[in-house]
């Protein structure tokens, strides 16, 4: 009897393009890892004695257009087709998307050809992605998540202005850098509020008690105001009515986390670190609105930080551990490497938040030692993760 032949293993590229969280996840933590070293070398340096250019504006496009959307993307492509019913982005489509991403990079990093270039190049991933994006979600008749694609669409034309007014155009960047994170915020207060309380309800389930409150009219409530007053933040920051509107929607947050019963995960850091996350976006919420109010005792900066090292770097650390674990066949626990991930990002968060309360003689140590736990909690998830994104999904 002739015995038949296992089936054949599929290439890495087959793999690694196969979804869209493997590139992204993986090459977008290399790039947090890497980007903010170099950022703090111009920092501490000084622009003048480093051989690149990786000032404060550079900085904030990267964190905001390079590391944030890789992010994103590799989330909704994963997460789309879940929603649409639809196939996946994969394979050659994917790879091209993951080249142009990269040639973004490349670009802003060494500001290739002609003045225009740049611009044209970095652009083009966000304005590929909204388009597909767009694509899948009125192929599948799934309008419930139109919104999500307008928001991809806010982010390509916050990062075309941004390109805009590094060209001396009269275009504020500052208010477009505030576009890029407010942006990025509203996404993560929608798509939180819908994982965070599942995720929790599934976990509670296996163990009995009070589930997470439903979603509800107040969580509606709590959307539209803060969306409200993202807006007025980004359009007017220091007015007090943006900052008493950011106040009410940290409130408001703070509850709506309570609401889900994060109390109740402790003791599962895969679960509680979404909790942590959302609770850095009410966090940055009040510590923006207490800015407005009195800049001298709550610096904006602490705001900003809490926003981007706390909301952004701790929840997509947060969501990457958990898709990744969850689409490569694993079990949904966080492991020793796991936890370190959560332990050096939000450490580099606290760390980071608290600087600009201090002396400003220490300020910059602490940014150093800041960025060293951010790159390591990054460096950390593609060493620990690198075997779930690059080798093929375990067999049920």
């Amino acid at each position: 009897m002739t015995a038949i032949p296992p089936p054949a293993r599929p290439s890495f590229a087959a793999t690694f393009f196969s979804m869209g969280f493997r590139p992204f996840f993986f090459l977008g933590s290399l790039w947090a890892a890497l980007a903010v070293p170099l950022w703090v070398a111009s920092y501490v340096l000084g622009p003048a004695d480093v051989p690149f250019d990786a000032g404060v504006a550079w900085h904030a496009h990267e964190m905001i257009f390079g590391y944030g959307v890789a992010i994103i993307a590799g989330f909704l492509m994963t997460a789309i087709p879940n929603w649409t019913r639809r196939a996946p982005i994969a394979g050659a489509m994917l790879a091209a998307l993951t080249l142009i991403w990269i040639a973004g990079r490349i670009a802003m990093f060494v500001h290739v050809g002609p003045i225009w270039l740049t611009p044209i190049i970095d652009a083009a991933f966000l304005v590929c992605l909204a388009a597909l994006i767009w694509r899948e979600v009125i192929g599948g008749k799934n309008a419930r998540n139109l919104k999500v694609a307008a928001v991809v669409t806010a982010l390509a034309a916050a990062n075309i202005a941004f390109h805009i007014a590094q060209k001396g155009q009269p275009i504020m960047p500052d208010m477009v850098l505030r576009i890029g994170m407010g942006v990025i915020l509203a996404l993560i207060l929608l798509i939180g509020g819908r994982i965070i309380p599942n995720f929790t309800r599934n976990w509670l389930m296996q163990r009995g008690g009070a589930m997470p409150a439903p979603y509800a009219r107040f969580d509606a409530v709590t959307l539209i105001w803060s969306s409200l007053a993202i807006a007025a933040w980004v359009i007017a920051p220091e007015h007090l009515g943006s900052a008493g509107a950011m106040l009410i929607a940290g409130l408001l947050n703070l509850v709506r986390l309570a609401r889900w019963r994060f109390w109740a995960t402790v003791s599962e850091p895969i679960v509680l670190i979404l909790h942590i996350g959302y609770a850095w976006a009410a966090i940055a919420f009040l510590l923006l609105g207490l800015s407005g109010f009195d800049p001298a005792g709550f610096p904006r900066l602490a705001g900003i930080h809490a926003l981007g090292t706390g909301t952004i770097g701790v929840m997509t650390l947060a969501v990457m551990t958990r898709a990744t674990l969850g689409h490569s066949g694993r079990a949904l626990k966080a492991g020793p490497g796991t936890v370190l991930i959560y332990v050096l990002v939000v450490s580099a968060a606290l760390l980071r938040v608290a600087t600009p309360f201090l002396a400003a003689s220490i300020q910059p140590t602490l940014t150093i030692i800041a960025a060293i736990f951010w790159s390591l909690a990054f460096l950390s998830f593609a060493t620990v993760y690198a075997p779930y994104l690059l080798r093929p999904r375990l067999a049920k």
